[in-house]
Formats: structure tokens, sequence, C-alpha cells
């Protein structure tokens, strides 16, 4: 038993005549307050916020401030000191370093960032971030989150609804990729229910079937999950990205006829690089002949559902078994923001994954234990990702969100056609999504297309320019290869701050940064 010191005598007593407390020691550390002075943490958090609001906010949101500050590694090492000591620093020292971590970071949020499939600030959304990470806590039972169990509850059936469910079940995930492969569990347990408790060891060889399009979450969770990256059977695309559903017959025929026992179909909607939809309809009428789970992967193109203008584009996607959901990405709901979605409503998800811990979940709580849904998740500790996009579409609404998702398409629209009027800018399609796929064609490359060099030189042009661009600073779009396609840019447009200017501004900029490149 450790030693508890008294280290002032009972009975001294205050000039009012009460009893002073005795203060108290253990193992010689003082018991008698706080270890921190909450005043102090107060200030800082106060003096924190006011860097946040004009280093982050203001000037991430101001045209005139650059994208990102580049800093080669070593440089930026020394420049932050990341080095961790065994005494603290002041207030001051730790208010300069938060200055320095946003100054160098990348301003995801600047009108100008184009690079990834996320971009752009909600400020109602950015509230809700800071609220659930003052409250930290973990959304695994009612007790613990009450407010935020039922809001998960409400935001999932919302989404469900714009799929066309009637009912059906979810979870918040830790990104569009685990998404996938919670698919890919429950779609396995579905039709083995056995292999929960007896393992892969009794189990036939499965098979799984996705696009070559598919985002590769599909093969790391094929993997993860201890099937193979051989049991993906990857099924061809036409030549605007598009899963052909006489390729999935055949594969389908292909992995039967190796004693393999279909189990998913991984369909797309909105793929990673061209954004394309897969025939929905067409592959779900395979899925229900051969008696396959259809999951569709709509990460990237799910928020399309909220537009009346364009939610053709995942006709079909209400006869899917399971959908992968990220609000935000279109949406704007800042990372992390990923829904698994699931028509069936007679507990799989719960089932599939419980272990029944008794020191969590237990059964004689004095409320309705239906409400502890964490035993849904692979996770114990799971983030609050449901109060952002909540409080999000409480200030806008669904037409506000409707109109974001319009003005996005616009966006790519007037990009497109403004292309079209400059020479050097030369699509590889027209996007069905927001993805506006292209290259830069330089001066000195111009009239030399037949020549034999000219697919060589111009898969140069695209890392040529985006060096220069990320050491200026003015600006940040992607760049890929892409089966037989040389380096292209992927301009993905997707900011509700994006505006005219922006996108001249962006054309004028790829034309000026390179303007002066030659051929090697």
């Amino acid at each position: 038993m450790q030693q508890i010191n008294n280290t002032e005598k009972m009975g001294s007593e205050e000039p009012n005549g009460l009893m002073r407390k005795r203060s108290v020691t253990v193992d010689g550390v003082l018991l008698d307050g706080p270890l921190n002075d909450p005043k102090a943490g107060e200030q800082f958090v106060q003096d924190a916020f006011q860097i946040i609001l004009e280093e982050a906010i203001r000037k991430g949101t101001d045209v005139d401030e650059k994208v990102c500050e580049w800093k080669e590694p070593d440089e930026l090492r020394d420049l932050l000191d990341l080095d961790l000591l065994d005494a603290g620093e002041p207030h001051e020292k730790l208010l300069e370093r938060c200055q320095n971590v946003i100054r160098y970071s990348v301003k995801t949020i600047h009108p100008r960032f184009y690079n990834q499939l996320f971009a752009g600030l909600d400020y109602h959304c950015l509230v809700g971030r800071y609220i659930t990470e003052t409250l930290n806590t973990s959304q695994y039972t009612y007790e613990i989150a009450p407010v935020f169990v039922l809001m998960e509850e409400v935001v999932l059936k919302k989404l469900s609804e714009l799929i066309g469910w009637k009912s059906g079940d979810g979870i918040f995930c830790p990104g569009g990729s685990m998404s996938n492969m919670y698919a890919m569990n429950v779609a396995r347990y579905k039709l083995f229910p056995e292999i929960k408790k007896q393992g892969l060891w009794d189990m036939p060889r499965l098979a799984v079937f996705a696009s070559e399009e598919c985002h590769y979450s599909v093969v790391k969770g094929a993997a993860f999950q201890g099937l193979g990256t051989d049991s993906v059977y990857v099924v061809k695309a036409d030549e605007r990205g598009r899963m052909i559903p006489k390729e999935l017959e055949e594969q389908i025929s292909a992995a039967k006829s190796k004693g393999a026992v279909p189990f998913m179909v991984n369909a797309t909607s909105g793929t990673t690089v061209f954004g394309a939809f897969d025939p929905l309809p067409e592959i779900a009428d395979i899925c229900q002949k051969h008696g396959i789970w259809l999951h569709v992967d709509a990460a990237w193109g799910g928020s399309a559902l909220i537009s009346r203008k364009h939610r053709h584009l995942l006709t079909g996607i209400e006869r899917a078994d399971s959908v992968a959901w990220n609000p935000h990405k279109m949406l704007l709901a800042g990372l992390q923001c990923s829904a698994f979605l699931l028509k069936d409503n007679t507990d799989l998800l719960k089932k599939c994954h419980s272990a029944n811990a008794d020191y969590l979940f237990q059964p004689d709580k004095f409320y309705n234990v239906c409400y502890d849904t964490g035993d849904k998740s692979l996770q114990c500790g799971r983030k609050v990702d449901c109060l952002k996009l909540w409080l999000m579409w409480k200030a806008v609404g669904t037409r506000g969100l409707e109109e974001r998702i319009d003005r996005a398409f616009a966006c790519a629209r007037y990009l497109v056609n403004e292309m079209k009027q400059r020479e050097g800018f030369q699509l590889l399609m027209e996007p069905q999504y927001v993805n506006v796929c292209f290259w830069y064609i330089p001066t000195s490359l111009r009239g030399k297309e037949e020549t034999p060099d000219f697919w060589k030189s111009l898969g140069k042009v695209a890392p040529f320019i985006k060096e220069r661009m990320m050491k200026q600073g003015s600006l940040m779009v992607g760049y890929q290869q892409h089966g037989t396609h040389v380096n292209f840019f992927r301009q993905v447009l997707i900011n509700p701050q994006v505006n005219r200017d922006d996108m001249d501004f962006f054309l004028d900029e790829m034309e000026r940064l390179g303007s002066d490149f030659q051929p090697q």
C-alpha cells in the first residue's frame, strides 16, 4: 500500500473558525488541487483560437495567400524544431509553434486547392468538429454518447432514404476504404455465418468482382480479410471507365469454373480518376441472377443523390445491398465523415461484428440497450462523425446541399467550355462528374502530335508544372498516369467558394507555368 502523508496537522483553524483541510500527498505527489492551471489552459485555448481564425481560416480562404508555403523536408524539419524534450515550453513559444504548423501546412480550404476529392470549408461543420473534439467522447454506448447515438441514427436514416431504401442499418466509419472492407466482411458473413467462429479453414475459395477502375481498397480488403488478392476478379471497363456488364458475367463464370464461390460485386459510382459511374441496373440484374451481394462504392459520387438534376447518375443504387458514401468529399463535411449503409434490417451488421464485451455492453442496464450501437463496429473507440454533417444540414437544409452539388457541376462545365476555347488544353474525355481530366500541351509541343517522341515528352509536362505550382504556392492540382495515358491533370471542382475568376486564373496559371517547357 502506498504511503499517504498528512502535511498539515488536523485541527488547524481558519480565521472564521472553520477547519482547514489537510494537505495530502501520495508518494510525494500533492493531491490538493488539479495538476494544471485551468485558467492558464483557457487562456491558451483563446489565444490559439485567434491564431486558427486568422492564419488557418481567414488566410486559408484568401486567394491572395498561397495554397502552400513549400519547404523541402530537411529545411522544414529544422524550421519546426520537432524534437520532443524533457522540459515543457512556455505559452508564447507554444503559440508560435501553432502558427508555424498552420503556416507550413497545405491550405485545403483555399479556393485554388484542387488536388484531392475533398476541399473547401463549411463553417458549421467546423464548429461541429470543435464541439466533438472538446467533448472527446466515444460513440459506442448511449450512456457515454446519448446525443450522438440518436443523431447518428437520424443522419444514417436520411442517407438511406436518399438511396431509396425504406429501412436499413449503417454506421460511420474511418474512411471509405473501411466502408468497402465492412461490405466485404458483411457480405461474406451473410453467405457463411459460421466463418465468424470457425474462420477460413473449412470455407470454399471465395471470389469478389470489381472494375479495373475500382478503388484500391477492394484489393487491400481482400488481403486484410485473408481472402488473398487473387480472389479479386478484375472486370474490364469501357473507354469512359464504366464496368462492362458482359465482362462481369464472364468473370463470374470464370471464377465458378475454378471452384470459387462468388460472394460480392463491388460497383463504383464515381471512380477516383475519371468520376465514372458503373451501370447499376445491369449489374444488379447479374447479382440477382447469381445470388451475389451488390455493394456500391459511392464514396465519391454518392452525394449526387441529393441533386434532383444529377441523381440519375446513380439510377439503380436502391437495388444495392450496401453502399459506401463519404460526405466529407462533395458535401464538405470535413475529414472524416464516411458512412457505410446497409439495406438489411435484421441486425446483420451487429451479428457479424459483435463480441458482447460485458464490461461495456451490459444487458441489464437501466435503459434500452438497443441504443448501445458500438458492437456493430470493428472498432471499440469510435469518433463522433455525425455532428458536423448534422449541423451543416440543419444550417443549409437539403436544398442548400443540392445547390452546392449543382454549382460544382456548373463549374466543371464552365471549365471544360473554356478549355475548348484555348489552344493547348486537351480533354481526355467529356466529364461524367466533376473530375476534369486533361493534358496541357505547351507551345514547344504543339503541332508535333504525330512525332515519335510526342507522348513521351507530353508525359513530362505535368510533373514540370506541378513542381512549379507547388514551389510558388499559386495553386494545387493533381496529376497521374492511367492505363495507356501518359501523365495528365485531374482538376476537381467542389469548393463552393470557387468562382469564375478562380477558374480563369487556373487556366491562365497553367499556361504561365508551362510556357517555357522544352522537351529533352
